[in-house]
């Protein structure tokens, strides 16, 4: 081996390495895959650098949104799973041939498919009723008539004896939180009113539009069997 050889060259400084870097501007040019294995800290003391705090931010924002995306997400397939199960019930009343269908198509679907732990369908007629349960409307608006005024669904935390009406004094204490629209198209026919025991669950209306959206079809099939209800004001 020679003196000239690259076992005997003695290694570069940094002064030469920065030398020939002048002197070669375009050296990373034509060598771009030295780039990634490049480490150039962005701080100067303890002070942290414009760009390297614009490419934290970026970094925290896009794992946000990812976040953010995926909630979405969740709340998409929760709703399309909804809209399923509105659409079956709503299917099985238009095929219901009596009252009893009725009652029974919406307490099992609210109680099985929509997996509500707590369910009130409440007719209202002068007369007793062969299935399900009935009163009056006197009775009714005398219990809860400030949640029968508006037509509109009513949530949240309801008072004890609004409570007991609905779900009766046995699953009261249970309910945390309710959801409770009236049945009424060309008169006032009933309530249907669904509960948890979070009292959070049904904190305002978002999520509780297909609960509208079935009482807006009993409201309008109830008249077709239930003679002895009279429409109400």
């Amino acid at each position: 081996m020679t003196e000239n050889s690259p076992e005997h060259r003695p290694p570069l400084d940094a002064e030469q390495v920065a030398e020939y870097l002048r002197q070669h501007p375009e050296f990373f040019v034509e060598h771009d895959e030295l780039i990634p294995e490049m480490r150039i800290p962005h701080e100067s003391g303890n002070a942290v650098s414009l760009v390297e705090r614009q490419v934290r931010l970026l970094r925290e924002r896009n794992i946000e949104m990812r976040h953010r995306l995926a909630q979405l997400m969740d709340v998409a397939r929760d709703n399309d799973r909804l809209f399923d199960k509105t659409r079956r019930l709503v299917l099985d009343l238009l095929d219901t041939t009596s009252l009893e269908d009725v009652v029974s198509t919406v307490e099992d679907s609210l109680r099985h498919e929509f997996q509500v732990p707590y369910v009130s369908f409440i007719l209202f007629s002068d007369n007793n009723l062969p299935v399900g349960r009935s009163v009056s409307s006197a009775e009714a608006h005398q219990a809860i008539g400030g949640l029968l005024s508006g037509g509109k669904t009513v949530c949240g935390v309801l008072r004890p004896h609004e409570l007991a009406f609905l779900f009766g004094e046995a699953e009261r204490d249970g309910v945390g939180s309710a959801a409770v629209v009236s049945l009424n198209y060309q008169g006032l026919h009933g309530v249907l009113a669904i509960g948890s025991p979070d009292p959070q669950h049904y904190k305002s209306s978002l999520g509780t539009l297909f609960l509208g959206y079935v009482a807006e079809v009993l409201a309008r099939v109830l008249p077709r069997f239930s003679t002895p209800l009279r429409s109400v004001r």
